[in-house]
């Protein structure tokens, strides 16, 4: 019998073939090559001249560049709980529909008198009573965006929206506040709702900053499509040669040894490689299940990190991201660009970037929206335990 320390030592070689078959065609190593081609195995032929830098072109990653946006008038990301909502589904009273104009009144005055709190607070107090009013959510999400609290604005923006598709105010504070947090491609798409709705001069004014911005973004956008579909047709044009040079080395072998038996072996998957101490690309759903999986199969804490190349936030946060798998390295730490992903950020209805969502046993248990370290760093020391 193999002793255990050699035999990790035959595991660990196993693993390094798995991982790269060209190790095999080593000189040194030719008896162990003809060994397991007596028992069947098929080793990959050796790369054409040339093929080797091709192979190692095509796995580069096209590293996007940053895009020059002017963020001046961005804001960090409010946290804060979600604001009271009404009840959409009950019925509203002619007594409760007077009432809540009464409280819109008052927060009118408050408004106008720069105490923006109290304004919220009769809002809420309107809202409870006729949760049927889009423009009661508008008004108070245009007060949370004096407030500088974007998040909160969207989610008043989006309950007007829902209660009516076509409120102008809806779309247009939605655009505003999404411009706060820098997100110029959504901010503009609403304002230009907004405008085609019911046009003012404040969403001109507005339009004239962001769309500058959008339209960078979008032209960035349409560079790396372009880029990262020539690299698709580059591997499918690869994989297509290989698969011939397999199949031509194939037939010369068959020709060579015709009084062997002729079998089909294929290689089992290769072991899913440690992360430890890593960020996880991540580019589809099927690759991010995996990830779960083997995350949920070992017991640790998976955290999804929804980025984006045009996101200010995201390029603040990102390298205090990437320092934390050396600071725990059993969390399973993932990463995925909500263009490049589109069927990932889908999946996790993700809105606004950046976002990370805290997974246990293939569920969320917690997330944080915006770039909050304090709150990044706690949550991963409560769920990682």
């Amino acid at each position: 019998m193999m002793d255990d320390d050699k035999l990790e030592d035959l595991k660990h070689f196993v693993h390094l073939c798995k991982n790269d078959p060209s190790i095999l065609l080593k000189p040194s190593l030719s008896f162990f090559r003809n060994f397991l081609e007596s028992l069947g195995a098929r080793i990959p032929p050796s790369p054409e001249k040339g093929e080797e830098e091709h192979l190692d072109e095509l796995d580069e990653d096209i590293i996007e560049s940053d895009v020059e946006l002017d963020d001046t008038d961005t804001v960090e990301p409010d946290n804060d709980p979600p604001q009271q909502m009404g009840d959409s589904s009950s019925e509203v009273t002619d007594e409760n529909r007077d009432a809540a104009q009464i409280s819109k009144a008052k927060a009118l005055d408050a408004i106008s008198e720069g105490k923006l709190n109290e304004a919220i607070n009769y809002l809420t107090e309107a809202i409870l009573l006729n949760p049927s009013s889009a423009i009661l959510y508008a008004t108070r999400a245009n007060v949370f965006v004096k407030l500088k609290k974007p998040n909160a604005a969207i989610r008043d923006a989006d309950a007007a929206l829902k209660v009516n598709p076509d409120s102008a105010k809806g779309y247009k504070v939605r655009g505003m506040a999404r411009a706060m947090l820098g997100l110029w491609k959504e901010a503009a798409s609403d304002l230009r709702l907004a405008s085609m709705i019911d046009f003012d001069e404040e969403i001109a004014e507005t339009l004239k900053k962001v769309e500058p911005n959008a339209h960078k973004i979008e032209e960035h956008c349409r560079k790396y499509r372009r880029l990262r579909e020539e690299k698709r047709l580059r591997k499918i044009e690869h994989d297509r040669k290989r698969r011939q040079a397999e199949a031509k080395a194939a037939y010369e072998k068959s020709k060579k040894k015709e009084q062997q038996s002729e079998h089909e072996a294929s290689d089992p998957d290769s072991a899913s490689d440690s992360n430890e101490g890593k960020i996880v690309g991540i580019h589809s759903v099927s690759e991010l299940e995996t990830k779960l999986n083997a995350a949920s199969a070992a017991s640790r804490l998976a955290i999804l990190y929804f980025t984006a190349t045009w996101c200010g936030p995201c390029r603040f946060i990102s390298p205090f991201y990437t320092s934390l798998p050396g600071k725990y390295p059993k969390v399973a730490f993932l990463k995925a660009d909500i263009d490049e992903a589109r069927d990932v950020a889908s999946r996790w209805n993700v809105s606004s970037v950046p976002a990370f969502f805290f997974i246990k046993d293939g569920k969320e248990v917690d997330r944080v929206v915006g770039a909050d370290k304090n709150s990044l760093e706690k949550k991963i020391a409560q769920y990682a335990g």
